[in-house]
């Protein structure tokens, strides 16, 4: 029987989040700091008794007295309890917020529970993001012995694997430079190379390998298969959900801190889209959507999906234009906003993206209840079901609101090859149009 590796008993973390009132900023600190002596003052003088009488305030004075509350609790995880046993590759899944990463952190020691346990048996390497364990002035060959270090290698152990990790991260060619002039990319491929090659009894990798390249991502994937056959434990956190199917047997579904299902991969990631709604007329709800994130601000109320005839329908066919009207409601000014739209297969994996930063001409600051449509060419896909996801944000603050696979929608068939001939899904996605003709000689 295989050993336990991970435990985890009734796990909690607490965030405190701290309200800020839109007129605070260090102009307004000063002017309370300026009013304090007057304030304490005044307030001497109403709390001491007249006549014998106390001298209570009314429900006004009260009321300034007593603010607003500034912060409240923020449960990222609530009485979570699994165990991972040895040589399991088990992928974890949930919307954004879902506490998957909160999770990962507490499990790699970044971080400490507010209540619960965690016993861990093993050495544990952890890649959560992007250039964790490096520094930016120096080089990529000097990274490799400081993060090696930091994830528990010695000195020998790492010059032992020194070639085998700048194999794979393929960056013989900048090993003299220093990483800070590395793109994101890069820093991801060093980054894993290293962790990979520790050697550990558990490997803990989140979302980061989704900077990387296609083909670098698969062969990360190769290295984690690699790693589980080897008897390693594997903790895989990804929205890909076609990757998760590939690496893992086991999966765990978080939703709003909680543990949802823990089962087979298919089952779970089954459960994980039943989210999406069944529009059937075109018109998607989204003000109180469950598969929002919790972090986001309530900002999409509705999308609205249009032929080429601009009327509303969740039925399609590949070669038609299509129109999404996205209604969104602030009461603050958001400012160089980006919109976007996704489209995912029936297994939750991406297919491609709209976004308003793709082109040329920006968004206008956005305010108040305002509709922004996308005009999209013909998506030529095959037949089936799709998921629609959207989200907004800035590039000075990264997303405000996002929803993930909001909605199916349909692709009909519709003799489209002119021919009679039947689509078949083994045929892939996309439908492309060809020419075909003998050429003579």
């Amino acid at each position: 029987m295989s050993e336990t590796l991970i435990k985890v008993e009734k796990l909690s973390k607490k965030y405190v989040i701290r309200h800020q009132g839109a007129a605070e900023g260090l102009r307004h600190a000063l002017q309370e700091v300026a009013k304090t002596p007057f304030r304490w003052f005044k307030q001497s003088l109403g709390a001491g008794s007249v006549n014998g009488h106390d001298h209570r305030l009314n429900g006004g004075q009260a009321a300034k007295l007593n603010p607003q509350k500034s912060s409240e609790d923020f449960w990222a995880l609530k009485e979570v309890s699994f165990e991972v046993k040895q040589g399991e590759v088990v992928g974890i899944i949930g919307r954004n917020g879902a506490g998957k990463s909160t999770l990962l952190k507490i499990l790699s020691r970044i971080t400490e529970p507010t209540v619960g346990r965690i016993q861990i048996t093993g050495r544990v390497a952890s890649l959560l993001e992007v250039g964790t364990g490096f520094h930016p002035e120096l080089t990529g060959r000097e990274n490799i012995f400081l993060n090696g270090a930091i994830l528990g290698m010695s000195r020998a152990e790492i010059r032992r694997k020194f070639d085998a990790i700048v194999a794979f991260a393929e960056v013989d060619r900048f090993l003299d430079t220093p990483v800070k002039r590395y793109s994101s990319g890069m820093y991801v491929r060093l980054a894993f190379a290293v962790a990979a090659h520790l050697e550990p009894e558990i490997l803990i990798v989140d979302e980061v390998l989704a900077v990387g390249d296609a083909e670098f991502q698969k062969k990360c994937l190769g290295k984690m298969q690699e790693v589980s056959k080897g008897g390693r434990t594997v903790l895989f956190v990804s929205h890909n959900v076609g990757a998760i199917k590939q690496l893992c047997d086991r999966c765990i579904l978080f939703r709003s801190g909680t543990v949802q299902q823990d089962g087979p991969c298919d089952e779970v990631i089954s459960n994980y889209l039943t989210d999406a709604t069944l529009c059937e007329n075109g018109v998607i709800d989204l003000r109180h959507h469950p598969a929002r994130s919790r972090a986001s601000k309530p900002l999409i109320s509705e999308i609205v999906i249009r032929n080429g005839q601009d009327q509303p329908t969740a039925q399609l066919f590949p070669e038609e234009a299509l129109l999404f009207d996205i209604t969104i409601a602030s009461f603050e000014t958001i400012r160089n906003p980006r919109v976007a739209l996704a489209i995912e297969d029936s297994h939750g994996r991406r297919l491609m993206t709209m976004a308003s930063y793709f082109d040329q001409s920006p968004l206008p600051n956005l305010s108040g209840k305002t509709t922004i449509r996308c005009e999209s060419s013909p998506l030529q896909l095959g037949p089936g079901r799709y998921l629609l996801s959207v989200s907004i944000g800035t590039k000075e603050h990264g997303l405000i609101d996002s929803i993930d696979g909001a909605s199916w929608f349909e692709i009909l068939w519709n003799n489209n090859y002119r021919n009679g001939e039947p689509y078949q899904s083994v045929y892939g996605p996309f439908l492309k149009s060809s020419k075909w003709e003998v050429v003579y000689d």
